[in-house]
């Protein structure tokens, strides 16, 4: 499946502007929208404010959500590790300040007990996979320890996803671009692609990955994001297609029903069908200077507008938790409006 992104096909972009007179970085207080149709979103103002006025960043992380309890998971670059949201985004905790540079993330549930997995790029134990329990108990680690002799080296860990049976994937999007297979005890099996492009699997920044259970078998679909496009391996590696492409560099995916979410480092969240054609665009900065920018201060972002969104994860209804990346740190969470 191939689809590119027409921008001129869509519906225009319900503008997150209360009045025409504001601009981004007016910070108003009330929740604006964006998107449109069926894929109509409202931002909470303020959603992932901390006690005690502490920021919540460094982010260049993920976010997941656990669908049992409702749950939102955070990962920072902050010495409080994974940040632990309710819903209407009071802090619950926070967790596993040893796992902070949290790069990506991915949630399973296993035993009847929910896990995460973290591809760990900075902090105290970089480059490493984890598996974690929702206390921050490290469950399985993934390293240069126990897999030293590693296709293309431990170096540029950018994204985890597993799979029903639990095999696990890593990619090393900030280095040599393979993409490795491990059993869920984390033994290495496989490792595929590389560095290059075209219709094979070869990426340049393999930055994030998703099992996709959209289909009859499921596939890898992974973030190839200084190519610009999505494409989908079977879960041994071996190419399937293209599933969108022209997209503004996109880092991270999350999957609801037959649709996939995309954050896309270039200010900008994307909603695709399942064919991979675009249904919507979220947040879509009009200020191309913000931009897959990291020292964007606080007082000069809007809501509803994004800069750089790193990490996305849909709730069971639908509504989306965005993390950009951002030096004092962002999340934020778009409520799905019912047309």
């Amino acid at each position: 499946m191939k689809s590119t992104l027409f921008l001129s096909l869509l519906p225009a972009l319900v503008l997150a502007h209360p009045d025409h007179d504001t601009q981004p970085g007016d910070a108003p207080q009330t929740a604006l929208r964006t998107g449109n149709g069926a894929w109509t979103y409202e931002a909470v103002p303020n959603w992932d404010d901390l006690p005690d006025d502490k920021n919540v960043g460094p982010t260049h992380g993920g976010v997941v959500v656990d669908n049992k309890s409702g749950l939102i998971y955070a990962s920072t670059d902050a010495d409080h590790g994974i940040l632990v949201y309710q819903p209407d985004g009071t802090l619950e905790k926070s967790i596993a300040p040893e796992c902070k540079g949290f790069h990506a993330m991915d949630i399973a549930e296993e035993d009847g007990k929910t896990v995460l997995y973290g591809a760990q790029l900075a902090g105290p134990n970089p480059l490493r996979v984890c598996k974690i329990d929702t206390d921050g108990k490290l469950l399985l680690e993934i390293s240069a320890k126990t897999t030293p002799d590693l296709k293309g080296g431990w170096k540029g860990l950018t994204s985890v996803a597993v799979a029903p049976d639990g095999s696990i994937f890593c990619s090393m999007g900030y280095g040599a671009q393979f993409i490795h297979k491990f059993d869920a005890s984390g033994k290495h099996l496989k490792s595929f692609g590389g560095r290059g492009k075209g219709e094979q699997v070869l990426t340049n920044t393999s930055h994030g990955l998703k099992v996709d259970l959209r289909y009859d078998q499921p596939r890898l679909l992974v973030c190839d994001r200084e190519n610009r496009r999505l494409f989908h391996t079977d879960l041994e590696g071996n190419w399937i297609g293209e599933y969108a492409t022209n997209l503004r560099r996109p880092c991270a995916v999350s999957i609801l029903g037959d649709v996939c979410a995309v954050a896309e480092l270039e200010a900008r969240v994307t909603i695709i069908g399942k064919n991979g054609a675009p249904l919507a665009f979220l947040g879509d900065n009009p200020d191309r200077k913000q931009w897959a920018k990291f020292p964007i201060e606080p007082k000069d972002m809007t809501p509803a507008i994004f800069t750089a969104p790193h990490g996305l994860s849909f709730d069971k209804d639908g509504n989306l938790y965005v993390e950009d990346w951002n030096k004092t740190g962002r999340v934020t969470k778009l409520k799905k409006i019912t047309p």
